[in-house]
């Protein structure tokens, strides 16, 4: 009788090789941190170039986030049509086509589009990756797997960030030519042709998801696909017959095989999980770290220079911590590290919202408004900040996805999955179009409150709603979930 862990070289290589894949898959993710992050060094230069308004630039910086809404709706119905590698090359094929077409973009309008049309290809790419990830991982490493999509995603923010600051050194100032008569700005923008053609590549090179394969009636391809990133001990066949079996069940009952149900507005109960946990990532406000970061330090009596400082250290220290995740996902489980990211961003965010009502406010010639924070406050809030950024890129960050790759049964996977993230994309558009007039009108300590009083609800939510799928195989999940839905 084998047993159930595999062992030996040829155990290891077929690991090697699931690793392997599964950071092919996650270069989505870096798509999805770059293109978060590299309008940031544009945007004044975009602003001046096609003199907007500060409404007008909002959206343009905003606009992505609806495409990427749109993209991650529609690719779980995309990819269960056509393949996740196939959707994979389309959302790599829409953010190549977007890139050059916004470096070459002649007015507000047309760039507004483009970035619109990123946005599409990320979303779909913010949702296949993570589907195909839990469905080629073994389930001992698939959560550490899964957490490498988030790792992506904080590279791509970072990467994103240094590039636009190295072309704007090289040009003196990001409204500047700097190559072919290009402004430095636009540049930024062609930066993305690069990892869009990486993750295109990639992608036509990866075996397909053996259980879109066995849904489609190809068990030989989906069997050699599994003996190479499983290994010869772990029970190939087994785990076809029970895709098999999942499936068909599947199909018995087509009530099962649609995300409708018995639950609030008609959705299954299972889907509502999967929503809020996308929700609850984003209402506990950590774009407005990435997306604001500068804008809120300066707001608190930082200079420019602190400012962008403050804001490198904070994309680093992300990176970092997604390290803790991926070394406990796979031995602490996923629920418990939802409730410890829950209950310390709930500290966090709420020593930020009560340090900020100890500042003074000043107002200048012009009429605006300037917080500033006297010491001990100013060194609080930047480790309530920080605290912050660690709690959520150790927990909540990496971890929505691992458990949306892997909650939801087979047949709804992909739809489930992208119903979820578009909900995610949709309240990440929230978040970034309501914190500057609540930063401006009420100061920071009222957004950041609510952004703490979401991080309360979230650890409840996960306390009474979240189940553990730890060390699971994504087959013996389907039937406590068609229980529960």
């Amino acid at each position: 009788m084998s047993s159930p862990v595999p062992a030996g070289a040829e155990a290891r290589a077929a690991h090697r090789k699931a690793i392997g894949l599964s950071i092919s898959a996650a270069v989505g993710g870096f798509l999805f941190g770059f293109d978060s992050s590299v309008i940031n060094g544009a945007v004044e230069a975009i602003e001046g170039q096609f003199d907007l308004s500060s409404t007008v630039t909002g959206f343009v910086v905003a606009v992505a986030l609806l495409g990427c809404a749109l993209g991650a709706w529609g690719a779980g119905r995309l990819a269960d049509r056509w393949g996740r590698l196939r959707t994979m090359v389309l959302g790599a094929g829409l953010f190549l086509v977007s890139s050059v077409l916004s470096a070459i973009a002649w007015s507000a309008l047309d760039l507004s589009i483009w970035r619109f049309m990123a946005g599409v290809g990320i979303g779909i790419a913010s949702v296949i990756a993570p589907a195909y990830i839990a469905e080629i991982a073994p389930a001992s490493i698939r959560g550490t797997l899964g957490s490498l999509q988030q790792l992506a995603i904080t590279v791509g923010i970072f990467a994103a960030l240094l590039s636009d600051q190295l072309l704007a050194e090289a040009a003196g100032g990001a409204a500047n030519e700097l190559w072919l008569g290009w402004e430095a700005w636009r540049w930024m923008f062609l930066v993305g042709v690069v990892p869009a053609l990486i993750y295109g590549l990639l992608a036509l090179r990866m075996p397909e998801s053996p259980r879109y394969l066995v849904a489609k009636g190809r068990e030989d391809e989906a069997k050699e696909i599994l003996d190479s990133v499983l290994g010869p001990d772990e029970g190939v066949g087994d785990r076809i017959a029970e895709i098999r079996d999942s499936i068909r069940q599947d199909e018995k009952n087509a009530e099962q095989g649609t995300l409708r149900g018995n639950g609030f507005l008609g959705l299954k109960s299972i889907v509502w999980v999967g929503i809020l946990l996308a929700i609850f990532q984003q209402f506990v406000g950590i774009n407005v770290i990435f997306y604001y970061s500068t804008t809120l330090w300066q707001a608190v009596g930082f200079d420019e220079s602190q400012a962008f400082l403050v804001s490198t250290i904070t994309s680093v220290t992300n990176i970092l911590v997604t390290f803790i995740a991926i070394a406990l996902i796979d031995k602490v489980g996923r629920r418990p590290l939802l409730l410890i990211g829950s209950a310390g961003m709930a500290v966090s965010l709420l020593t930020m919202a009560a340090v900020f009502t100890q500042g003074t406010t000043t107002v200048d010639a012009a009429g605006e408004s300037t917080l500033s924070l006297a010491d001990p406050w100013a060194t609080i809030a930047l480790v309530g900040a920080n605290a912050f950024v660690v709690f959520f890129g150790a927990t909540w960050g990496p971890l929505m996805w691992v458990m949306l790759g892997e909650m939801f049964p087979n047949r709804i996977r992909a739809a489930a999955l992208g119903l979820a993230a578009a909900v995610n994309w949709l309240a990440n558009f929230t978040i970034t179009l309501t914190f500057p007039p609540m930063l401006a009108n009420l100061g920071p300590a009222v957004p950041y409150g609510m952004y703490g009083f979401f991080a309360v609800l979230s650890f409840f939510f996960v306390w009474f709603k979240v189940s553990e799928t730890k060390g699971k195989e994504l087959e013996d999940m389907t039937e406590d979930v068609r229980r529960r839905a």
